[in-house]
């Protein structure tokens, strides 16, 4: 027994959050302004157009007397009743979905809704649990700056925070093999045994008998990862124990 349609009115937004008071999404193709639909099974694009008092959306299978009628979403929104099953049809084929606008779905939205915060729960029953070693640790690396200014209440408090506000980010730094390799880079710049010059661009050694240039760091990349990375290579592993070494003095 084939299975019954069963229509129904549908819901639709703006992505981005964009909520203007008015929008007017195209809603037929021009020379100037194409609107086309690229059909896999025979390789053309297939002109839009909507029109109330049509029975499909495609140009090649419309009448001459095609009614044309503006969309518009309201507030961000526009809800299309399930009678309107042409502009519902328009709405799947046009271009712009998923990236102008997309269709609601309160299940998906839901649901991750759901995974969001469970993510932001776990990461704070975390954030709760960890020793006051670690702690330090994922601070000096999320939140950088003199760390040993903070009470542990406030240390406490701002993690919680973070990772309530920022759970993915939060989670990859505890969960980092290389947690307490990172945290004991940007020490050693703490303490002053590096430094930063010319706009974070050069890393120079601060000891007593040496002021040189360890390396220049990349355009774009983070200088503590890029001094971690040169501490594990041959030639920089042996500067690494060293630093290690006038660190834990």
């Amino acid at each position: 027994m084939k299975k019954k349609t069963v229509f129904t009115s549908k819901a639709y937004r703006l992505k981005n959050q964009s909520a203007p008071l008015n929008y007017m999404l195209a809603s037929h193709n021009t020379s100037r302004s194409p609107l086309l639909y690229f059909d896999e099974g025979t390789g053309v694009n297939r002109p839009l157009r909507y029109a109330r008092n049509q029975k499909s959306p495609f140009v090649d299978e419309q009448d001459g007397n095609a009614i044309l009628e503006p969309i518009v979403f309201e507030d961000g929104l526009l809800f299309v009743e399930k009678a309107n099953q042409v502009l519902q049809q328009f709405l799947y084929y046009h271009p712009g979905r998923d990236r102008v606008f997309e269709e609601v779905n309160n299940e998906k939205d839901a649901s991750e809704d759901v995974s969001i915060l469970e993510m932001e729960l776990e990461a704070q029953i975390v954030a709760k649990d960890l020793s006051f070693e670690k702690l330090l640790s994922v601070s000096r690396i999320l939140i950088g700056g003199n760390i040993d200014s903070y009470s542990s209440a406030e240390l406490k408090r701002d993690i919680l925070l973070f990772a309530k506000h920022n759970p993915q980010d939060f989670m990859e730094v505890v969960n980092d093999p290389d947690l307490e390799f990172g945290d004991e880079v940007r020490q050693f710049f703490e303490e002053k045994l590096l430094s930063l010059r010319n706009n974070n661009k050069d890393v120079y050694f601060n000891l007593k008998g040496n002021k040189k240039k360890m390396l220049t760091v990349p355009f774009g990349e983070d200088p503590y990862h890029v001094v971690g990375s040169y501490l594990k290579t041959d030639d920089g592993i042996e500067i690494y124990q060293g630093l290690s070494k006038l660190l834990n003095k």
